[in-house]
């Protein structure tokens, strides 16, 4: 009986994570991040349950609930899709609390938006995070929150305008008052440069025939298709073309039956010789690792970065960033096949660090290359901000797609 309720629980989570994918179906990674960032107790978790309208963060009157950074994907009217981020106040205390402040401090990696929060005259704590956003170039929303119960939020009001030349919006989260002009301040503050931008439409056009060759392989679990793929295949039928998949051993049956060349082949970066060898003259190729070079991050950066791999040496080391957290696999890309052609054309002494997630090393200057993965669970800010701390660092920087096709000379051969 203990084990059918188990398994009974472990259903109604998974119908529940099926539901919830199914109403916030727009990838995190593709949503404006909008970060709350205050001391502790402030009133961030209230806010994000106030202006979502449902009880989102959790609350507490004790300071500190909020520990790690919590990520919560909703729609905002009229913004669209956007993903709130919750911190830890950043006026926590002790061992633990220098801990989840690192976290608060890697969360700015991610933000588009800031809203901070102010609740007193003194900004000893304010000051370093207002200088950090800016510094970032971040937009910032400033708060005021509690004015239905604190009697100087006028005095408040007046100093941050004085000290940050910022003019702060007096709301309650509890009574719910200022939340239209937080909202209308959160869509002044969308950066102009911020766009849902399209991985392909600046190699097809509408009616062109695409085909995918989609290894079908452990990095693709049984009955699914990896994000990229999907993301993919999603924006080319939003560019109105001819889309066909297959996998790589029917690639040359394909192109048999087909009247004329597909105007673009697509496929993962492994197999790039393989079906280079194979692709119609006529046909462009490239690789989802490449297309999100640019959708993620900046292809020219990353091809200029890719120059560095022929001066590797048995002396060089080479920092590898996955931006998923999963087991290594048998055959893994970053793990196995990217470290195998790099020792081959470097030698076997080759150093090869590999990190994965968010855990990227502030100082990168033993590495004489860092290649990271397409970043397709990484909002662009994210991949961006690591892009800087590499230039910052002068340390060439590429991504797995561009590294493979210079690894296999045929960087030149494909299509950005």
């Amino acid at each position: 009986m203990i084990l059918y309720k188990k398994q009974l629980i472990i259903l109604l989570y998974h119908i529940e994570r099926m539901v919830d994918m199914s109403l916030t179906n727009t990838p995190g990674a593709n949503r404006l991040h909008i970060a709350l960032y205050g001391r502790r107790n402030s009133g961030k978790s209230s806010l994000i349950n106030a202006i979502t309208g449902q009880d989102i963060a959790l609350v507490s009157e004790i300071a500190g609930t909020t520990t790690d950074p919590v990520y919560k994907a909703m729609e905002l009217h009229p913004i669209g899709p956007v993903m709130f981020i919750d911190t830890a106040g950043f006026d926590d205390e002790g061992t633990l609390g220098e801990m989840r402040i690192g976290k608060t401090r890697k969360a700015i990696d991610k933000t588009d938006v800031a809203i901070v929060f102010f609740c007193d005259t003194d900004f000893s704590f304010e000051e370093e995070w207002v200088s950090e956003l800016r510094k970032r170039n971040i937009p910032i929303v400033p708060v005021i929150n509690k004015a239905d119960i604190i009697d100087n939020g006028t005095e408040i009001e007046k100093r941050v305008k004085e000290a940050f030349d910022l003019s702060p919006i007096l709301i309650s989260a509890r009574e719910k008052t200022g939340l239209d002009r937080v909202r209308e301040e959160l869509v002044r503050a969308v950066p102009e440069d911020f766009e849902v931008k399209s991985i392909t439409s600046h190699l097809v056009e509408e009616g062109d025939l695409v085909l995918l060759v989609m290894p079908q392989d452990i990095q693709a679990p049984k009955g699914r298709l990896i994000l990229p793929q999907v993301q993919t295949i999603r924006d080319l039928l939003d560019n109105k073309c001819l889309v066909m998949s297959v996998t790589t051993d029917k690639l040359e049956q394909a192109l048999k039956t087909l009247v004329k060349p597909p105007k673009l082949i697509i496929t993962d970066s492994q197999v790039f010789n393989k079906v280079y060898e194979l692709k119609p003259a006529e046909s462009l190729l490239t690789s989802f690792s490449v297309l999100f070079a640019e959708y993620k991050g900046d292809v020219s950066t990353y091809v200029k970065g890719a120059e560095a791999i022929d001066k590797l040496t048995e002396d060089s080391a080479v920092l590898i960033a996955e931006a998923c957290t999963h087991a290594p696999l048998s055959e893994d890309i970053g793990r196995i096949q990217l470290p195998r052609l790099l020792r081959k054309k470097a030698g076997e002494g080759l150093t090869i660090d590999v990190v994965s997630g968010a855990d990227f090393p502030k100082d990168l200057s033993k590495y004489s290359l860092v290649i990271q993965c397409g970043c397709c669970m990484f909002n662009r800010k994210y991949v961006l901000t690591r892009i800087a701390m590499a230039q910052e660092q002068n340390v060439p920087i590429c991504n797995y797609g561009i590294a493979i096709a210079k690894l296999n000379n045929i960087l030149d051969k494909i299509a950005l």
